[in-house]
């Protein structure tokens, strides 16, 4: 039996650390790697040739759009084996209509996610960031102490999951070996889900009402855009804390900076909308936001994950087993 045949798209300086030495080397005990330097654009005659070889096209950060045109270019293709969070926007619908499966690693990239946030969780009830701007200016530690004997800390405090996604449930475990109290807001989710073993199900408003912390999970789709507005920052806490390590266009960003203005609420901030705010935005400065770079999912080593995952699932693919990741065209709708 003829051996599949595979190849890399993705950009190089996006994808480092993704496939290790062992990875490749487990790749080529499968398949025969046609290219092994990643395409990173479909139009050329040599990208046309690669194309027109390949039974497996494993993707990346970078890949250009899978277009009919790409498809038609690889008649041979079965798999496609992205080896990064979403494949939402990197495939045409003709992928599916041509027969070709569609894996990802989402699940790889949803744990440090995860591990992001229940950090972010913990520093955000102790206040671990304006401890730090106190004590920078205060080095007697007299405005730090008076800090620490208001009601802040990780005991007894409501956290609440915006979305019972991957990501919302992998944090929502986490949770459960915390003194908190979990809600989460999903309307998919729905009585004898097993996230809800550990959690009370709420609608979005009674959450943002009752959290000491609020953490968004939910996709972005057309209907979730802006669905944390005004209204709902309004009915936050005194003192509580947001964390959005999902997507920015989930959020009324004006409604948000407008709430963190007047100093009520404090926010970790990883994604924002647009992707890297203007550079006059109050974000940047505000005392009460701890932005970061949309640094949450993979970065450095934690790559590896995606790679890894993504070689189990040709592995098992070549071998004819079931895929453990694969997207169906209806889960495409609905991935973040």
């Amino acid at each position: 039996m003829m051996r599949p045949k595979l190849a890399f798209a993705m950009a190089a300086d996006k994808t480092r650390h993704v496939f290790d030495s062992e990875a490749l080397a487990r790749l080529a005990r499968t398949c025969d790697v046609v290219r092994a330097a990643p395409l990173e654009e479909f139009s050329s005659a040599e990208a046309r040739q690669v194309l027109g070889e390949i039974d497996i096209l494993v993707t990346g950060w970078g890949c250009p759009m899978v277009t009919g045109e790409v498809v038609r270019a690889a008649p041979n293709l079965k798999l496609i084996a992205h080896a990064a969070g979403t494949v939402k926007f990197t495939l045409d619908p003709s992928v599916y209509a041509a027969g070709i499966k569609v894996t990802h690693a989402a699940d790889a990239n949803a744990v440090p996610v995860a591990e992001f946030t229940l950090a972010a969780i913990l520093f955000a009830n102790k206040r671990v960031f304006e401890l730090r701007d106190r004590y920078r200016a205060d080095p007697g530690r007299r405005s730090s102490y008076a800090l620490m004997d208001e009601p802040i800390g990780n005991y007894h405090r409501t956290i609440g999951l915006v979305g019972a996604s991957r990501i919302g449930r992998r944090v929502a475990k986490m949770l459960a070996g915390f003194d908190f109290t979990v809600l989460i807001s999903d309307p998919f989710v729905s009585k004898g889900d097993p996230v809800l073993a550990g959690a009370e199900l709420v609608d979005l408003d009674t959450l943002m009402a009752r959290s000491d912390v609020v953490s968004v999970h939910a996709p972005s789709l057309p209907a979730t855009r802006a669905m944390i507005g005004s209204r709902q920052f309004k009915l936050m806490q005194d003192g509580a804390a947001f964390i959005n390590t999902a997507r920015g266009a989930l959020v009324d960003e004006a409604a948000l900076i407008a709430e963190l203005q007047s100093g009520r609420i404090h926010a970790v901030i990883d994604v924002t909308d647009p992707e890297i705010p203007e550079s006059n935005s109050p974000l940047y400065s505000l005392p009460n936001v701890f932005l970061t770079p949309h640094v949450a999912g993979a970065v450095g080593t934690e790559r590896l994950r995606l790679g890894e995952l993504a070689v189990e699932e040709v592995e098992r693919f070549v071998a004819g087993q079931r895929l453990e990741f694969e997207v169906e065209p209806a889960l495409l709708e609905r991935l973040a």
